[in-house]
């Protein structure tokens, strides 16, 4: 509990993953509707079909892009105070 209360320990790398699996589904969801909505529409539903295509196979790729530089930041974190750690000098 100390290290969680200190910012020694860091939870947003969990929230990322959390949030990575929520953007997966909100585009899958999103793009499933809009495939169903060009398929009945009327008018120009060809583009809403193509366009929501692109975005069910785009969107979960970008969504993992965002997610791993945000996660790159706190491994960048982790590594150098592993660095710190291992070249401090012992105090005599």
């Amino acid at each position: 509990m100390e290290s969680f209360l200190t910012f020694r320990k860091m939870v947003t790398p969990a929230i990322i993953q959390i949030i990575f699996w929520i953007g997966i589904a909100l585009c899958v969801i999103s793009g499933i509707v809009g495939i169903i909505g060009g398929a009945i529409a009327e008018k120009g539903g060809g583009v809403m079909v193509l366009s929501s295509l692109v975005w069910l196979v785009l969107g979960p790729i970008l969504i993992r892009v965002y997610c791993e530089i945000i996660i790159l930041a706190f491994r960048i974190y982790d590594v150098l105070t592993e660095i710190k750690k291992n070249t401090e000098r012992p105090t005599p």
